[in-house]
């Protein structure tokens, strides 16, 4: 269902560089313990090695050559295609005056591509085709406010500007939405009226006419209409518990359909995507097992039905922190009928339910040694555009007609980076010192004897997110520059079953650091890295685990890296969006703590970075989008004033022009940059040049 998400995030983590972490806030448990202090075991924590998936390049190079930023972080010649309906076109983001803007080409004609956005100021990365191929729609925000506009370009008129369909100054456009049952129509949750208050708006997308569905009397997160006119509500209650009851907007009057256990559910139920026949919603569920699949719910009489499930494994539902990640749902573009599951352990797995898209899956599937990424498929399930995900050949894109077999290579998101000079990623499972164990990758520099390195922990954000086997380009930038690079799935990381996420409740700062350092260790004790070499570096909550690193346990590393990071949990959870605020039951307070309860507000205080700033004597860089609404300004400004006092000697980096995370590929780039020369410092390792500073500055100016 479209509910309001508790952070959007500002822009896209696809397999293709020119994207950074965006995390959203979550949620934390009542019981925090009281020793959060992180012990070092005295034994290594062992690791289960598995076999290495990279199989693609057949003839490397004996040392990786030095490869520029500008090679990861550039923006991809082309990267996110889609087909439209009637399979004739192709829509995909592609540099216009050094931004990503959307294209559009034939897929057979032979005529040349064209812009049909025409931004310069901020890339686009989302965008969609409506059912009626004159119309393309897109989001854009300003600057990382992530107050997003819906925009719509009429693809028949090559004059005419793009139209904002939601003109609304300070307010944010969120889950819009088309289906095959209202087409010419676009769904929304707006808060124009009431910066915490998202009402179901309509919009005619021809005619740009909205009308407001519904207005939300204050406690809904969402609002979900039936093709048969009726209106469901979800509601995110104190206690934790989600409700979803069919409202009259009239009356006032709730009738209960089910209620839904929030702890399993941290960060929103995704999917919750409502059938064609809009009898039923086909929902995220555990079920009576440890592993998230899909079930359908009955609207009349709230009964929950088994759909499809994985022994093993979860539904891959990354989409509910980047929604321009894979969603966990493969839909038909004509009827919304559910064609296919993903879902993600070592390796992605798909399983099929229709069987003439089986038929497709097994064809598609064969295009690549890469995971399936993005899907699209026409009106009529013939023509498809796909492409997928390979740590080493990240984003390759394949036409496919399954009437004629015919498919057809389109492009690489970046062409002139040979995956033959990239690094291998091998996944490991390291056993921490309680015996859980830690889905993991492990990322050696390619040509280089992998003993003794320099060593990068590279944190995810979320927390309620997970690293994966996929292209990072940061992790290929520090292996490039001789580390190895481990990205750990702490306990609390979403995707690996409901128990290791609910391991996580009460332990930041706690057991979630422990297994972060648990992996240093194991990395150590296996000859990977040099114990005296050892950073840290991640962004959101991968900032607050790096500023946790060099505040809790200050002798373990020797070089830190925060992008807009949590330094006091306090004042970072008082200064979230208003609309956040009741959707933090489920995340940061079940996690962490609500600071409205003295108690709460000590443990809190007492698990965050600024309690314990005197205790850092690790070299730290800080890097902050002046923009950021999740992770603001303060809490950046905290962590430095508090160390510039002290006389110490932090790197400090805002992006005016940013928000949470960066996108404008300039800032990429001088942030990378400087990340490099500071890890070559700490660190001892091979540093790129970077030849186009003067350029960058002179040509791209914040606004």
């Amino acid at each position: 269902m479209p509910t309001v998400p508790n952070d959007a995030p500002n822009h896209a983590q696809n397999d293709a560089p020119n994207h950074a972490q965006n995390d959203v806030p979550n949620d934390v448990p009542d019981d925090v313990p009281d020793d959060v202090q992180n012990d070092v075991p005295d034994a290594a924590p062992k690791a289960v090695p598995h076999q290495d998936p990279n199989r693609l390049p057949h003839h490397s190079p004996p040392h990786a050559p030095l490869l520029a930023v500008e090679d990861f972080f550039a923006p991809p010649a082309r990267v996110a295609a889609s087909i439209s309906p009637d399979g004739t076109r192709i829509a995909y983001l592609a540099p216009w005056r050094e931004r990503l803007n959307v294209w559009v080409e034939s897929l057979d004609a032979g005529e040349p591509a064209r812009c049909v956005t025409a931004d310069d100021n901020r890339s686009v990365h989302t965008f969609r085709w409506t059912d009626d191929p004159r119309w393309l729609l897109y989001a854009q925000d300003g600057d990382g406010d992530e107050n997003w506009h819906v925009h719509r370009v009429d693809l028949d008129d090559p004059d005419a500007e793009a139209f904002d369909l939601t003109p609304y100054p300070g307010a944010t456009a969120v889950a819009w939405e088309t289906s095959p049952a209202r087409p010419g129509r676009m769904t929304v949750h707006l808060n124009h009226r009431s910066p915490a208050e998202f009402d179901l708006c309509e919009i005619d997308i021809a005619t740009g006419e909205l009308t407001v569905v519904a207005q939300n009397p204050g406690r809904f997160a969402g609002l979900l209409p039936t093709p048969d006119g009726k209106l469901y509500a979800q509601i995110w209650r104190p206690d934790g518990e989600i409700d979803f009851a069919q409202w009259d907007p009239e009356t006032g009057a709730l009738r209960p359909v089910a209620t839904f256990d929030g702890a399993e559910h941290p960060v929103g139920i995704n999917p919750f995507q409502p059938t064609p026949d809009g009898t039923g919603v086909w929902i995220a569920s555990y079920g009576d097992t440890d592993h998230l699949g899909i079930a359908r719910l009955d609207l009349a009489s709230g009964t929950q039905t088994p759909v499809d499930s994985h022994p093993g494994l979860d539904l891959d539902t990354r989409s509910s922190v980047f929604p321009t990640m894979p969603e966990p749902l493969i839909l038909d573009r004509g009827t919304g009928e559910l064609l296919g599951v993903r879902y993600l352990g070592e390796r992605q797995v798909v399983h099929a339910l229709d069987p003439r898209f089986a038929a497709v899956l097994e064809n598609l599937e064969k295009l690549s040694e890469g995971e399936l990424a993005s899907v699209s498929g026409d009106t009529s399930g013939r023509r498809w555009v796909v492409s997928f995900s390979h740590p080493l050949d990240p984003g390759v894109t394949y036409f496919y007609d399954h009437s004629t077999g015919e498919s057809r290579f389109l492009f690489r998101p970046l062409p002139g980076l040979d995956p033959a000079t990239l690094a291998p990623v091998a996944p490991v499972t390291i056993t921490a010192r309680d015996g859980l164990g830690l889905p993991s990758y492990l990322t050696l520099p390619r040509g280089a004897e992998p003993r003794g390195l320099p060593l990068v922990l590279l944190v995810h954000g979320g927390p309620w997110h997970r690293d994966s086997l996929r292209f990072d380009p940061t992790a290929q930038l520090l292996a490039n520059r001789g580390c190895a690079v481990l990205q750990v799935n702490f306990r609390g990381s979403t995707g690996f079953g409901k128990s290791f996420l609910q391991a996580g409740v009460g332990e930041l700062a706690g057991r979630m650091h422990d297994d972060l350092i648990d992996a240093v260790d194991w990395a150590v004790a296996e000859g990977y890295a040099d114990r005296d070499r050892v950073g840290i570096f991640g962004g959101s909550y991968g900032g607050y685990a790096t500023l946790v690193g060099v505040t809790f346990t200050p002798d373990v590393f020797a070089a830190a890296i925060d992008f807009c990071g949590i330094s006091n949990l306090v004042t970072f959870l008082r200064n979230v969006p208003e609309f956040v605020k009741p959707s933090l039951y489920n995340n940061w307070y079940r996690y962490a703590g609500n600071p409205d309860d003295p108690a709460q507000e000590a443990e809190l205080l007492a698990r965050s970075p600024i309690s314990r700033v005197d205790a850092i004597r690790t070299p730290l860089m800080v890097i902050q989008g002046g923009n950021d609404v999740r992770v603001t300004r303060a809490e950046s400004d905290q962590i430095v004033e508090a160390l510039r006092a002290r006389g110490v000697d932090v790197e400090y980096m805002v992006k005016d022009d940013e928000g949470h995370g960066f996108v404008n590929p300039e800032n990429n780039i001088d942030m990378y940059h400087a990340a490099d020369r500071f890890l070559s410092r700490h660190l001892g390792t091979r540093a790129g040049t970077d030849r186009n500073a003067a350029g960058r500055a002179g040509r791209r100016q914040p606004r």
